[in-house]
Protein backbone atom coordinates (compact mmCIF):
# COMPACT_ATOMS: atom_id res chain seq x y z
CA UNK A 1 0.00 0.00 0.00
CA UNK A 2 1.33 3.38 -0.64
CA UNK A 3 0.18 7.14 -0.08
CA UNK A 4 -0.67 9.46 -2.87
CA UNK A 5 2.57 12.37 -2.99
CA UNK A 6 1.11 14.90 -1.68
CA UNK A 7 1.55 17.58 -4.45
CA UNK A 8 0.54 21.15 -4.80
CA UNK A 9 -1.55 21.57 -7.74
CA UNK A 10 0.22 25.04 -8.51
CA UNK A 11 3.18 24.31 -10.13
CA UNK A 12 5.11 27.92 -9.44
CA UNK A 13 3.73 31.40 -9.27
CA UNK A 14 5.44 34.72 -11.02
CA UNK A 15 4.32 37.32 -8.75
CA UNK A 16 0.06 36.98 -9.00
CA UNK A 17 0.02 34.86 -11.44
CA UNK A 18 -0.51 30.63 -10.25
CA UNK A 19 0.57 28.27 -13.35
CA UNK A 20 -1.03 25.14 -12.17
CA UNK A 21 0.18 21.49 -13.37
CA UNK A 22 -2.93 20.92 -15.14
CA UNK A 23 -2.12 23.89 -17.38
CA UNK A 24 1.07 22.70 -17.52
CA UNK A 25 0.29 19.52 -18.73
CA UNK A 26 -2.09 20.53 -21.38
CA UNK A 27 0.35 22.82 -22.42
CA UNK A 28 3.06 19.63 -22.47
CA UNK A 29 0.59 17.71 -24.35
CA UNK A 30 0.13 20.48 -27.46
CA UNK A 31 3.76 20.81 -27.68
CA UNK A 32 4.48 17.28 -27.61
CA UNK A 33 1.72 16.18 -29.75
CA UNK A 34 2.82 19.04 -32.28
CA UNK A 35 6.49 17.59 -32.33
CA UNK A 36 4.97 14.17 -33.23
CA UNK A 37 2.50 15.20 -36.10
CA UNK A 38 5.38 16.70 -37.32
CA UNK A 39 7.22 13.70 -37.42
CA UNK A 40 4.97 11.72 -38.95
CA UNK A 41 4.78 14.12 -42.17
CA UNK A 42 8.04 12.46 -42.78
CA UNK A 43 6.38 9.14 -43.56
CA UNK A 44 6.70 8.36 -47.01
CA UNK A 45 2.67 7.77 -46.92
CA UNK A 46 1.74 10.61 -44.99
CA UNK A 47 1.17 13.80 -47.36
CA UNK A 48 1.35 16.40 -44.76
CA UNK A 49 3.62 19.24 -44.11
CA UNK A 50 4.35 21.27 -41.37
CA UNK A 51 2.86 24.28 -41.96
CA UNK A 52 -0.46 21.84 -42.59
CA UNK A 53 0.62 20.79 -39.16
CA UNK A 54 0.60 24.22 -37.32
CA UNK A 55 -2.45 25.14 -38.75
CA UNK A 56 -4.76 22.19 -37.68
CA UNK A 57 -2.95 22.76 -34.16
CA UNK A 58 -4.37 25.57 -33.95
CA UNK A 59 -8.00 24.39 -34.38
CA UNK A 60 -7.42 21.19 -32.49
CA UNK A 61 -6.71 23.21 -29.51
CA UNK A 62 -10.27 24.93 -29.48
CA UNK A 63 -11.74 22.06 -30.00
CA UNK A 64 -10.07 19.90 -27.28
CA UNK A 65 -10.23 23.42 -24.75
CA UNK A 66 -13.85 24.51 -25.48
CA UNK A 67 -15.36 20.96 -26.43
CA UNK A 68 -13.96 19.72 -23.36
CA UNK A 69 -14.99 21.96 -20.87
CA UNK A 70 -18.44 22.15 -22.52
CA UNK A 71 -18.61 18.65 -22.07
CA UNK A 72 -17.92 18.54 -18.84
CA UNK A 73 -20.48 21.38 -18.28
CA UNK A 74 -23.29 19.57 -20.31
CA UNK A 75 -22.40 15.68 -19.98
CA UNK A 76 -21.47 15.55 -16.31
CA UNK A 77 -22.83 18.79 -14.13
CA UNK A 78 -25.14 20.92 -15.55
CA UNK A 79 -27.11 21.94 -12.80
CA UNK A 80 -24.17 22.74 -10.25
CA UNK A 81 -22.68 24.70 -13.70
CA UNK A 82 -26.21 26.55 -14.03
CA UNK A 83 -26.31 27.55 -10.41
CA UNK A 84 -22.89 28.82 -10.40
CA UNK A 85 -21.80 29.97 -14.35
CA UNK A 86 -18.62 31.64 -12.93
CA UNK A 87 -16.95 28.02 -12.34
CA UNK A 88 -17.59 27.32 -16.03
CA UNK A 89 -14.20 29.30 -16.58
CA UNK A 90 -12.46 27.57 -13.36
CA UNK A 91 -10.74 25.27 -15.34
CA UNK A 92 -7.24 25.26 -13.27
CA UNK A 93 -9.66 23.07 -10.48
CA UNK A 94 -10.19 20.45 -13.35
CA UNK A 95 -13.45 19.26 -15.19
CA UNK A 96 -12.51 18.56 -18.67
CA UNK A 97 -14.61 15.50 -20.48
CA UNK A 98 -12.92 13.56 -23.19
CA UNK A 99 -15.85 12.82 -24.95
CA UNK A 100 -16.53 16.76 -25.11
CA UNK A 101 -13.37 17.51 -25.95
CA UNK A 102 -13.41 14.53 -28.98
CA UNK A 103 -16.79 16.25 -30.25
CA UNK A 104 -15.05 19.21 -29.98
CA UNK A 105 -11.89 18.12 -32.35
CA UNK A 106 -14.91 16.75 -34.83
CA UNK A 107 -16.35 20.03 -35.41
CA UNK A 108 -12.61 22.05 -35.49
CA UNK A 109 -11.37 18.85 -38.45
CA UNK A 110 -14.84 19.61 -39.74
CA UNK A 111 -13.61 23.59 -40.23
CA UNK A 112 -10.01 22.70 -41.39
CA UNK A 113 -11.53 20.02 -44.13
CA UNK A 114 -14.08 22.93 -45.31
CA UNK A 115 -10.90 25.37 -45.44
CA UNK A 116 -8.11 23.28 -46.98
CA UNK A 117 -10.64 20.99 -48.96
CA UNK A 118 -8.84 17.93 -47.00
CA UNK A 119 -12.23 15.14 -46.58
CA UNK A 120 -13.15 14.75 -42.28
CA UNK A 121 -11.17 11.25 -42.09
CA UNK A 122 -7.95 12.29 -43.95
CA UNK A 123 -7.76 14.80 -41.07
CA UNK A 124 -9.24 12.50 -37.69
CA UNK A 125 -6.78 9.18 -39.78
CA UNK A 126 -3.92 11.80 -39.40
CA UNK A 127 -4.28 13.33 -35.70
CA UNK A 128 -5.98 10.03 -34.38
CA UNK A 129 -1.92 8.23 -33.43
CA UNK A 130 -1.01 11.64 -31.51
CA UNK A 131 -4.39 12.07 -29.37
CA UNK A 132 -2.97 9.49 -26.69
CA UNK A 133 -0.14 11.93 -25.84
CA UNK A 134 -3.13 14.48 -24.33
CA UNK A 135 -4.71 11.28 -22.84
CA UNK A 136 -1.59 10.44 -20.62
CA UNK A 137 -0.65 13.53 -19.55
CA UNK A 138 -4.45 15.08 -18.37
CA UNK A 139 -4.41 11.74 -16.62
CA UNK A 140 -1.16 12.50 -14.99
CA UNK A 141 -3.11 15.94 -14.12
CA UNK A 142 -5.68 14.35 -12.41
CA UNK A 143 -3.14 12.42 -10.86
CA UNK A 144 -1.59 15.40 -9.15
CA UNK A 145 -4.83 17.02 -8.71
CA UNK A 146 -5.86 13.96 -6.31
CA UNK A 147 -9.01 13.78 -9.04
CA UNK A 148 -11.12 11.11 -10.54
CA UNK A 149 -9.81 8.88 -7.57
CA UNK A 150 -10.24 4.74 -7.49
CA UNK A 151 -12.28 2.45 -6.00
CA UNK A 152 -11.19 1.16 -2.50
CA UNK A 153 -9.20 -2.27 -2.92
CA UNK A 154 -7.13 -4.27 -1.23
CA UNK A 155 -4.19 -4.56 -4.25
CA UNK A 156 -0.62 -4.20 -2.71
CA UNK A 157 -0.46 -1.05 -5.18
CA UNK A 158 -3.45 0.30 -3.82
CA UNK A 159 -3.13 4.25 -2.71
CA UNK A 160 -4.51 6.40 0.15
CA UNK A 161 -5.42 9.35 -1.06
CA UNK A 162 -5.68 11.33 2.26
CA UNK A 163 -8.11 14.44 0.78
CA UNK A 164 -10.57 11.38 0.36
CA UNK A 165 -10.09 9.04 3.77
CA UNK A 166 -7.73 6.82 5.07
CA UNK A 167 -9.32 3.49 3.02
CA UNK A 168 -6.68 2.90 -0.12
CA UNK A 169 -7.60 2.64 -3.13
CA UNK A 170 -7.31 1.90 -7.06
CA UNK A 171 -4.69 4.18 -8.40
CA UNK A 172 -7.32 4.31 -11.68
CA UNK A 173 -5.44 7.79 -12.88
CA UNK A 174 -2.56 5.34 -13.66
CA UNK A 175 -4.36 3.08 -14.86
CA UNK A 176 -6.26 4.99 -17.30
CA UNK A 177 -2.42 7.01 -18.21
CA UNK A 178 -0.80 4.02 -18.78
CA UNK A 179 -4.11 2.50 -21.38
CA UNK A 180 -5.95 4.83 -22.91
CA UNK A 181 -2.41 6.81 -23.28
CA UNK A 182 0.55 4.81 -23.59
CA UNK A 183 -0.69 1.37 -24.72
CA UNK A 184 -3.41 3.11 -26.92
CA UNK A 185 -0.92 5.04 -28.55
CA UNK A 186 1.81 2.55 -28.89
CA UNK A 187 -1.32 0.73 -31.35
CA UNK A 188 -2.02 3.41 -33.32
CA UNK A 189 1.46 4.69 -33.76
CA UNK A 190 2.39 0.86 -34.79
CA UNK A 191 -0.67 0.65 -37.11
CA UNK A 192 -0.77 3.61 -38.44
CA UNK A 193 3.35 3.49 -39.66
CA UNK A 194 1.78 1.92 -43.09
CA UNK A 195 -0.59 2.58 -45.25
CA UNK A 196 -4.27 1.69 -44.34
CA UNK A 197 -7.77 1.87 -45.93
CA UNK A 198 -9.65 5.36 -45.27
CA UNK A 199 -11.31 5.58 -41.64
CA UNK A 200 -9.24 2.02 -40.32
CA UNK A 201 -7.38 4.31 -38.13
CA UNK A 202 -9.90 6.67 -36.60
CA UNK A 203 -12.09 3.19 -36.31
CA UNK A 204 -9.13 2.00 -34.65
CA UNK A 205 -9.20 4.73 -32.28
CA UNK A 206 -12.48 4.57 -31.15
CA UNK A 207 -12.53 1.07 -30.50
CA UNK A 208 -9.10 1.30 -28.83
CA UNK A 209 -10.37 4.07 -26.10
CA UNK A 210 -13.70 2.78 -25.93
CA UNK A 211 -12.63 -0.65 -24.74
CA UNK A 212 -9.78 0.93 -22.55
CA UNK A 213 -12.31 3.97 -20.76
CA UNK A 214 -14.88 1.15 -20.01
CA UNK A 215 -12.40 -1.18 -18.87
CA UNK A 216 -10.90 0.98 -16.08
CA UNK A 217 -14.55 2.33 -15.17
CA UNK A 218 -14.50 -0.87 -13.20
CA UNK A 219 -12.20 0.58 -11.38
CA UNK A 220 -12.45 3.77 -10.68
CA UNK A 221 -15.08 5.48 -8.12
CA UNK A 222 -18.25 7.01 -9.79
CA UNK A 223 -18.63 10.83 -10.00
CA UNK A 224 -20.31 11.70 -7.00
CA UNK A 225 -22.79 13.84 -8.08
CA UNK A 226 -23.76 10.62 -10.68
CA UNK A 227 -23.17 7.71 -8.74
CA UNK A 228 -23.96 4.51 -10.68
CA UNK A 229 -26.53 4.89 -13.42
CA UNK A 230 -28.05 1.80 -14.02
CA UNK A 231 -27.71 -1.99 -12.77
CA UNK A 232 -25.79 -0.77 -9.50
CA UNK A 233 -22.38 -0.83 -11.88
CA UNK A 234 -23.26 1.38 -15.02
CA UNK A 235 -21.40 4.53 -14.69
CA UNK A 236 -21.32 7.62 -16.72
CA UNK A 237 -17.82 6.99 -18.41
CA UNK A 238 -19.41 3.24 -19.47
CA UNK A 239 -22.53 4.50 -21.43
CA UNK A 240 -19.77 7.60 -23.31
CA UNK A 241 -17.97 4.91 -23.86
CA UNK A 242 -19.79 2.24 -25.19
CA UNK A 243 -21.21 3.84 -28.65
CA UNK A 244 -17.39 4.45 -29.46
CA UNK A 245 -16.84 0.90 -29.19
CA UNK A 246 -20.11 0.27 -31.71
CA UNK A 247 -18.66 2.89 -33.74
CA UNK A 248 -15.05 2.03 -33.94
CA UNK A 249 -16.43 -1.51 -35.03
CA UNK A 250 -18.44 -0.24 -38.09
CA UNK A 251 -15.92 2.17 -39.20
CA UNK A 252 -12.92 -0.60 -39.07
CA UNK A 253 -15.61 -2.94 -41.01
CA UNK A 254 -16.66 -0.38 -43.69
CA UNK A 255 -12.92 1.13 -44.22
CA UNK A 256 -12.10 -2.66 -45.24
CA UNK A 257 -14.86 -3.88 -46.82
CA UNK A 258 -16.03 -1.03 -49.07
CA UNK A 259 -14.88 -0.91 -52.53
CA UNK A 260 -11.43 -0.42 -53.35
CA UNK A 261 -10.77 0.33 -49.76
CA UNK A 262 -6.87 1.53 -50.28
CA UNK A 263 -7.78 4.18 -53.10
CA UNK A 264 -6.31 7.33 -51.67
CA UNK A 265 -6.49 11.21 -53.06
CA UNK A 266 -3.97 12.66 -54.78
CA UNK A 267 -3.23 14.68 -52.13
CA UNK A 268 -4.15 12.53 -48.90
CA UNK A 269 -1.98 10.19 -46.94
CA UNK A 270 -2.74 6.73 -47.27
CA UNK A 271 -3.62 5.82 -43.73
Amino acid sequence: MFVRPDIDPVAFSIGPIAVHWYGLMYLLSFLVGWGLAVWRTRLPHIRWNSEEVGDLLFYVVLGVVLGGRLGYVLLYQPGFFLGHPLQIFAVWDGGMSFHGGMIGVFIASAIFGAKTRRTFFQITDFIAPIVPVGLFFGRIANFINGELVGRVAEVPWAMVYPDVGPQPRHPSELYEASLEGLALFVILWLYSSRPRPRAAVSGLFLLGYGTFRLFCEFFRQPDAFAGFIAFGWVTLGMAYSAPMIIAGIIMLIWAYTRTDPNKTDTRQDAT
